[in-house]
């Protein structure tokens, strides 16, 4: 192990410890109702950030930040934001469809978290994740090639489409990502973004595990 492991993994833990320790956790719990897109931000900008980086050290064997990594961190943020808001619209149109019985389950909490899992990702993910794989691939092009000003031709075409809708559209929400934020809705609210950060970290290990064995 090398010593960048041991401070990923204690950044993880002090993270994980602050959120679940007593003394802390009312903390974590006032900032996040209080402060719901703040809170999103910070959870996404972190956790998720931590998630790529765990991806490029399994596969790189070493620890090394991502051409614009700044913006990246940046782009996380904004999008934890983004999700701080899907789930509750989600959330929020589901109930409302149960009561009004255009949705079977209506009383049953497997059945809500079910379908607000299913639409938000079939609805809300494929645009999310081709978003993030667009802004990606524009910082590789102009901080790790050089283009000056990538245009929007540019990076559409250096974007492997064919294997985002085959593998991450029709592969990883179906079979991850509805059952993961099924248990997630099933959670109180204020801990349902944090759960969908931790998420990014386990389906970036998954995907580099399943990559290497293949």
């Amino acid at each position: 192990m090398k010593k960048g492991d041991f401070i990923w993994a204690g950044i993880l833990l002090a993270f994980t410890a602050f959120v679940v320790f007593p003394s802390t956790h009312e903390v974590f719990v006032t900032f996040t109702s209080g402060h719901p897109y703040i809170s999103g931000f910070i959870k996404f900008a972190l956790l998720a950030t931590m998630g790529e980086m765990l991806v490029t050290r399994l596969n790189t064997k070493q620890w090394k930040t991502a051409p614009g990594f700044i913006w990246r961190v940046i782009i996380w943020g904004a999008l934890g934001m983004v999700i701080t808001l899907a789930f509750t619209v989600f959330s929020g149109g589901i109930s409302i469809a149960l009561d009004k019985g255009l949705l079977p389950g209506k009383g049953n909490a497997f059945f809500q978290a079910l379908f607000a899992s299913a639409f938000m990702n079939l609805i809300f993910a494929p645009t999310f994740m081709a978003f993030h794989r667009y802004t990606d691939t524009f910082l590789d092009l102009k901080y790790g090639e050089g283009v000056a000003k990538p245009s929007i031709a540019q990076v559409a075409g250096r974007i492997d489409w064919k294997g985002f809708i085959s593998f991450v559209v029709l592969k990883t929400i179906p079979f991850f990502w509805i059952p993961a934020h099924t248990i997630t809705f099933m959670l109180p609210p204020q801990y349902r973004v944090l759960v969908a950060a931790y998420l990014s970290i386990a389906l970036g290990l998954l995907l580099t595990i399943a990559k290497g064995r293949k």
